[in-house]
């Protein structure tokens, strides 16, 4: 009977110890985004020449500015759904000169969109195949 009775209380402790955990086959996984998440619309809104402040409200705040190199904004973005799934990464830099977007670098997006850009310096500013700059008043 003893035995009995010690198996039955390991049993028991075993099965409310193992409650508690969870296996890992149904984990739940947070999605992790960080950074400015800017697409290829908003990228192809950027006319070189452009202000600063034009540049902010049409891509917003930049991650990262550096003190060293003011007239450089950097948007950063990445995103990794699962543990096993590839990371999304963006990354977009702009370059100012007299306060006005000079050129713009980027990595993940559409090589047209990036020399759409670089092809609106030649392009005049009532030229109606561009998107438009800042997209309406405030």
């Amino acid at each position: 009977m003893p035995v009995r009775l010690v198996l039955t209380a390991l049993l028991a402790l075993s099965a409310i110890t193992l409650a508690g955990c969870t296996p890992w086959w149904s984990s739940y996984r947070i999605d992790v985004q960080q950074g400015n998440n800017i697409d290829a619309v908003a990228v192809g809104r950027l006319k070189l020449g452009m202000t600063r402040d034009q540049v902010r409200f049409v891509l917003g705040t930049p991650l990262v500015t550096d003190v060293f190199h003011v007239d450089r904004w950097d948007y950063v973005y990445h995103r990794q759904r699962t543990a096993t799934a590839p990371i999304e990464a963006r990354r977009l830099t702009v370059f100012f000169q007299s306060d006005r977007l000079q050129r713009v670098e980027g990595e993940g997006f559409p090589d047209e969109v990036l020399a759409r850009i670089a092809a609106s310096a030649t392009t005049s500013p009532a030229d109606p195949s561009m998107p438009a700059a800042a997209g309406g008043s405030r």
